[in-house]
């Protein structure tokens, strides 16, 4: 019998207060720019150097959470973002405001890592990814509909530490280290990363498809006033009805699960988003605008699950699922500063069109990586057959015996050799290599 599957809301909770700030990016660098005086430039480095700490947090924790703790590393990581956001929040000295978006920066890396690191570890991590992405989004749009409409440049930085402040008490429910024997000495493979080559593959596809998306991202908000002559208020409308059109998209990924496998949707989602990039970035009105941005604020959330599903699936132990995310928050910072540096040098239409043509590109290797790694087995010891569900699934799905199907590493089954030349038969011996080169003969 399996077990009943319950909610993981304490890292749902702790994924929704990493991630918020990556959602936030267009108003929290918009508000700099016009809020401090900085140019676009400028503002963008301030938002690069924010989500720059965030990965950084990523790759130095990666493989310290079981060590450390989980619980005191969530609760560290909330300290940081309050701290840090709620000083840049407080402040309008530019350098304290960028030493406190790098600080909360790092607390956000923290929470994520310390939240994608337990997630590998759940049974479905697909579905707590996917209710993760469901929790930010939803309270990304809320953000939107109201911070718009309030002055002061630090609105969305207090937005983020208020939610690590509401994260803090579901902390009490994780457990001091993650679950699973720790390697030792004597047991090497535990300690190596499964998957090494699909994993570097797709954290540096996952780098580059992150920096696409964040380059269009970190501009948004200004293609919206100044191309498509739009006011805030509605600019931040468009965002927010986007925001929940991507909580339909989650909702119908989650519904969706692995019906079509991974590959289609990455690859095929991949696609559809390079597309919706090109028609925002090129938008000179409010319905251009809109449809870009809902299309793609729709798609890219279930193509992000299936995404964060896949690196989950590569490592049990949460390793590549953290060293991906670190690598996508790579690219995540370097989003704003190349979306400002392509829309000054040649323009949103061109920008729109360089950022679609890579995103083609990067589909190819995320696809093939999808499509070469099947996931790890659902139960311990499960035999996978190419293409299939788990063989000891199967076994208990149609009532087969559980011996018929033998746990990895169980002891082999004595076989005997049938002579057809009419000579007694020799006594029964353990199958080994030496059983696979029998003379002519026999069977």
């Amino acid at each position: 019998m399996f077990a009943p599957r319950t909610t993981p809301w304490p890292l749902v909770a702790l994924f929704t207060a990493g991630y918020l700030a990556p959602y936030l990016l267009p108003t929290t660098v918009g508000r700099l720019e016009r809020g401090l005086d900085l140019s676009a430039t400028q503002a963008g480095a301030v938002g690069s150097a924010l989500l720059l700490s965030s990965a950084s947090a990523g790759f130095l924790l990666a493989s310290r959470v079981e060590r450390v703790g989980a619980r005191a590393l969530a609760r560290l990581g909330l300290v940081l973002a309050v701290v840090g956001y709620g000083a840049a929040a407080l402040t309008d000295a530019v350098p304290a405001v960028v030493a406190g978006a790098v600080i909360g920066g790092f607390g956000s890396g923290t929470a994520t890592t310390v939240a994608a690191t337990r997630i590998a570890a759940e049974r479905d991590p697909h579905r707590a990814s996917t209710l993760g992405l469901l929790s930010v989004s939803a309270l990304a749009g809320l953000v939107y509909l109201t911070v718009p409409r309030l002055p002061g440049h630090g609105l969305t930085l207090a937005a983020i530490a208020l939610t690590a402040v509401a994260v803090w008490p579901l902390t009490a429910r994780l457990p001091a280290g993650t679950p699973g024997p720790r390697p030792t000495a004597t047991d090497p493979v535990a300690a190596r990363l499964p998957h090494r080559r699909s994993g570097m593959v797709l954290a540096g596809a996952m780098l580059l498809w992150s920096m696409a998306q964040n380059a269009l991202w970190g501009v948004s908000g200004r293609i919206g006033v100044s191309q498509a002559h739009l006011s805030e208020p509605t600019v931040g409308v468009v965002f927010a009805v986007a925001l929940g059109a991507g909580l339909l998209g989650v909702l119908g990924a989650g519904a969706l699960g692995s019906r079509l496998g991974r590959a289609l949707p990455i690859g095929g989602g991949t696609v559809v988003i390079a597309g919706c990039i090109a028609l925002s970035a090129s938008a000179t009105g409010l319905a251009g605008f809109a449809a870009g941005e809902i299309a793609w604020n729709t798609i890219y959330p279930v193509v992000l699950s299936y995404l964060i599903g896949l690196a989950a699936s590569l490592d049990p132990r949460g390793r590549w699922a953290v060293l991906v995310g670190s690598a996508s928050a790579l690219g995540t910072a370097a989003g704003p500063l190349t979306g400002s540096v392509l829309s000054a040098q040649a323009g949103f239409p061109v920008m729109g069109a360089v950022l679609a043509i890579g995103l083609l590109l990067v589909a190819l290797p995320m696809t093939a990586v999808a499509l070469h790694t099947g996931g790890r087995p659902l139960l311990p010891g499960a035999v996978r057959r190419r293409g299939g569900h788990p063989a000891a699934l199967v076994a208990a799905a149609t009532g087969t015996p559980s011996p018929a199907v033998p746990e990895v590493g169980a002891p082999e089954q004595p076989v005997v050799e049938i002579p057809l030349d009419g000579t007694p038969a020799p006594a029964q011996r353990a199958y080994d290599t030496a059983a696979a080169t029998r003379g002519p003969g026999t069977v």
